[in-house]
Parts: structure tokens; sequence; C-alpha cells
């Protein structure tokens, strides 16, 4: 079961996939819904989605330990973060 932070961090980057990446009226993703593998966002899109994944995590996330399969969906990029993200200093 999800804490209420790691709530709050789904929804912020959902909001900001949704609003900032995406930008087509109508669409809505949820936390398990697929990114790349459904061509809703394209590989040049994960460099943004990386950036504001360490904003929301407040984690420090080295790209060469991230594939695209890791960012997916948001459950995926959660869970690659705290796996792999290192205290920011």
């Amino acid at each position: 079961m999800k804490d209420a932070n790691q709530n709050e961090q789904t929804q912020q980057l959902i909001g900001y996939i949704v609003d900032e990446v995406i930008r087509r009226p109508g669409v809505q993703i949820a936390e398990n819904t697929p990114l790349i593998s459904s061509g809703l966002i394209d590989s040049l899109a994960l460099v943004q989605i990386l950036a504001k994944l360490e904003d929301v995590t407040q984690l420090r996330i080295p790209a060469a330990k991230v594939q695209p399969k890791d960012l997916d969906n948001v459950t995926l990029m959660l869970a690659t973060a705290a796996r792999v993200g290192k205290p920011r200093k």
C-alpha cells in the first residue's frame, strides 16, 4: 500500500506528464498507463520526465542507470527512482 507521500508524488508526475509533456486535449493517464510502449511519449520526453522525477522525489537519478523500460509508467518511474536514486546534496 502506498503512503501519502508516494500518492502525492504519483499525482505530481501524472499532472506534469499530461499537462507539460503529452499536451493533448482529453488525454488522461493513470499510474500504470504505458507511456513509451503505447507511443504517448517519445524518448526525447524522457529527459524532461527524468528531471521532474528528480524534483518530485528529491533524489539524483543517474541517467546511465535508467533505461526507457524503467520509465514506461509512473509506478515504474517511482520504483526506479527509489532503486537507483541518491539523496541530493
